[in-house]
């Protein structure tokens, strides 16, 4: 069975640094890419970074030059490397893995950035 498993997330200050982790299990990491994604209270669930099979990366406007998405494939393990962190950048976040018509989801973890 395929399992996403994220950790790292608590309560920091603002201007304070998380790292999250995700490790998976039951696919072959390699062929997929790995995405983070937050959901805020109200709002909906935005894609925060990505990182293909390849090693090319994404990231939202919000997080770039502040956020940094890594993957170790040997581990089976993607990260996110949250620095400068703010109040705006509390939320759920969710490890997310895809290929092809493929899709699975992480269970999430809270990130709440206090002022």
């Amino acid at each position: 069975q395929v399992q996403l498993v994220e950790s790292g997330g608590g309560l920091v200050q603002s201007g304070g640094s998380l790292r999250l982790s995700c490790a998976a299990s039951g696919i072959t990491f390699s062929l997929y890419a790995m995405g983070w994604y937050r959901q805020a209270p109200g709002k909906q669930r935005e894609l925060v970074a990505l990182i293909t099979k390849g090693g090319s990366t994404n990231y939202a406007d919000s997080v770039k030059g502040r956020f940094t998405i890594s993957r170790d494939n040997a581990k089976k393990t993607v990260y996110l490397q949250m620095n400068s962190l703010k109040p705006e950048d509390t939320a759920v976040y969710y490890c997310n893995s895809r290929f092809s018509a493929l899709e699975y989801w992480g269970q999430g973890t809270q990130v709440t950035v206090s002022s």
